[in-house]
């Protein structure tokens, strides 16, 4: 059986946002388009993907497992068409993924100085995209924050950095030249309790169902913004703290919260001579005290 990859990226959508009008309007097509493609595409594998109602809509136990599978299955062809364009190109291109606070000079420059025709280019990620820029070819190598989830991926750890908490500097907590977890108990996460399970195991909020909702944020500039106007505390890892010094935050110390490690990643079905020299220069990456 032939799977269309265009209702594949349909289907995806609509199980990712549960709702076929917002689908529609995120994919530019007409609502009752969307809805003929999700058919075709159940017509086609035999099975009900969605269950809807007035109300809701939600996924049946094979749209649960077309989901898990279809995301990579898409990504995989992206990266295909991405590789056979570069091909194209005159000068060979390599592309490094990085996440904010993990400086890459050294190890870009050494891999320019075995490379000098290399046209080496530089992408900032984040959390949400760190791994998907090596799954769909958008990037060759990713250095990343753990944890990711590994699937697909060839993971080599390189150094770990303690993580601090982040608070306003007009708060009394700031006025400590540490924090344990016990000063955090009662304060405000603007995470997800997730990304940091050892504050989730103490934290008041989340004992007494008081945990106000948290706005989604997409970089730290905004986490620090909510930080200073009092809304709530973070905890980042000590390098990208670093780059954000303000006078309006104070970053502590927190020797309760467990090390971010760091590591490199690249696609498991895209190994190349490149991506192994990259690999054997990452020990640069590290910084001092790292470790």
């Amino acid at each position: 059986m032939d799977v269309d990859l265009r209702k594949l990226r349909y289907f995806v959508e609509v199980a990712e946002q549960l709702h076929f009008g917002r689908a529609a309007q995120t994919l530019h097509i007409a609502q009752p388009a969307l809805s003929r493609q999700i058919r075709a595409l159940e017509d086609d594998l035999g099975v009900a993907l969605f269950i809807r109602d007035r109300r809701s809509t939600t996924l049946t136990p094979a749209g649960q497992q077309l989901l898990h599978d279809a995301k990579p299955l898409l990504a995989s062809a992206q990266a295909t068409v991405r590789r056979a364009l570069q091909a194209a190109l005159p000068t060979q291109q390599f592309t490094i993924a990085f996440m904010p606070g993990i400086t890459v000079t050294p190890a870009v420059k050494a891999l320019s100085a075995q490379h000098p025709q290399l046209d080496i280019r530089l992408l900032r990620t984040g959390w949400d995209n760190q791994t998907k820029v090596v799954l769909d070819g958008r990037a060759d190598v990713s250095i990343v924050r753990m944890p990711v989830d590994p699937r697909g991926l060839n993971v080599k750890p390189l150094f770990s950095e303690p993580r601090v908490v982040v608070v306003a500097d007009d708060n009394p907590l700031a006025r400590k030249d540490s924090l344990t977890l016990a000063d955090l108990a009662d304060a405000h996460l603007l995470q997800d309790p997730e990304a940091v399970p050892e504050w989730r195991a103490v934290a008041h909020e989340l004992r007494n169902g008081r945990r106000a909702q948290v706005p989604a944020i997409g970089s730290v500039e905004e986490k620090l913004e909510l930080v200073a106007s009092g809304a709530g505390f973070c905890v980042l890892p000590r390098s990208t703290a670093s780059f954000y010094t303000r006078p309006d935050v104070a970053v502590l110390p927190a020797p309760d919260l467990a090390d971010n490690q760091i590591s490199l990643v690249w696609n498991s079905s895209h190994e190349t001579g490149l991506v192994q020299d990259f690999s054997d220069v990452c020990y640069l990456l590290r910084p001092p005290g790292a470790n």
